[in-house]
């Protein structure tokens, strides 16, 4: 693992038409990112009572932002149709430590537990996150279809307007990892291996899980890693939180639903924007045969070898 002390901006790619890239340690970040990104692996001091959602980008942080956090404040779940998840679980790179980003949503009064989230990888963080005994979220999705949602979310950003995002380009730059906090297939590998060294410290759970028939038990299963388990009196308080942290009732509420612009760190983009689609293999609307078979074989050298059947 990198030692963060030593953390540079190393190399400079293109990755969208005339976008740069900026390269931390092997992995790619947007240059406005940068700064806080270095900021966090500087500063970053969490409590032991933390508790950090990791996820690479598209992969379905929207929707656990919301459920760590009616997990861990239940009492505050009427809050996730009044702000956005993204104001109620701040980025550590794009909002706390990122300076002239707007203000967050502080956790509710005498609360012991922090809940913050960020894109950067394992392999930069994971030191602080292991010195400091917080808990780890990560939560993962196929490549396929964070490729297709990435693609889709890029294409709704201010600065798209100056010239889209080809899909061809951008499964291209997807499997060189040259795309923001890439490349996917490290960053998922870094989370994986510590889950599997660390699991009582980092929980790995997959988009496609979730989806399942059973979320209730992947939620119950999220609350005992998080310190605050169910009983077998609490079923109607799991179904309330599966029920109001949906993707139909999330996305439906009106502060989800303006066109107003939202600032996610150094990103502006129409809030709505923010909830698109929540379905399971929707890449295969908009890839072709060569693109799902280029992907596919890149997932089974990444992953496959190293024991990990996810992703094809």
């Amino acid at each position: 693992m990198e030692n963060q002390d030593s953390f540079s901006v190393v190399e400079e790619g293109k990755w969208w038409g005339s976008k740069q890239l900026q390269q931390i340690n092997g992995f790619w970040f947007m240059p406005l990112v940068v700064p806080g990104v270095q900021r966090v692996l500087a500063e970053f001091n969490p409590n032991p009572n933390d508790v950090i959602l990791a996820s690479f980008p598209k992969t379905g942080t929207t929707w656990l932002k919301s459920l760590l956090y009616s997990i861990i404040y239940p009492s505050c779940l009427d809050s996730l149709a009044k702000h956005n998840p993204h104001d109620l679980v701040p980025f550590l790179e794009m909002r706390v430590f990122s300076e002239g980003s707007p203000p967050y949503i502080m956790p509710p009064p005498n609360a012991k537990t922090n809940i913050f989230s960020t894109h950067i990888p394992y392999q930069l963080l994971g030191k602080t996150f292991e010195s400091s005994g917080c808990r780890v979220v990560y939560v993962a999705r196929n490549p396929k279809d964070t490729l297709n949602s990435l693609w889709h979310f890029v294409n709704k950003w201010k600065v798209a307007e100056e010239g889209e995002w080809g899909l061809e380009e951008a499964v291209e730059k997807f499997c060189q990892g040259i795309v923001p906090f890439g490349s996917y297939y490290d960053h998922v590998l870094g989370y994986k291996m510590a889950s599997l060294k660390n699991p009582n410290k980092v929980f790995f759970i997959t988009y496609e899980d979730l989806k399942s028939d059973d979320t209730k038990t992947h939620v119950k299963r999220l609350a005992e890693f998080l310190g605050c388990p169910f009983g077998e009196e609490d079923n109607d308080k799991v179904e309330e939180i599966v029920r109001s942290c949906s993707f139909e009732v999330l996305s439906n509420h009106d502060v989800n639903k303006s066109e107003d612009s939202h600032t996610v760190g150094t990103m502006t983009i129409a809030t709505k924007a923010l909830f698109r689609e929540a379905i399971v293999g929707d890449h295969k609307k908009y890839l072709n045969d060569e693109s799902i078979k280029r992907i596919d074989a890149l997932t089974k050298e990444k992953f496959h070898n190293f024991g990990i059947a996810y992703g094809v």
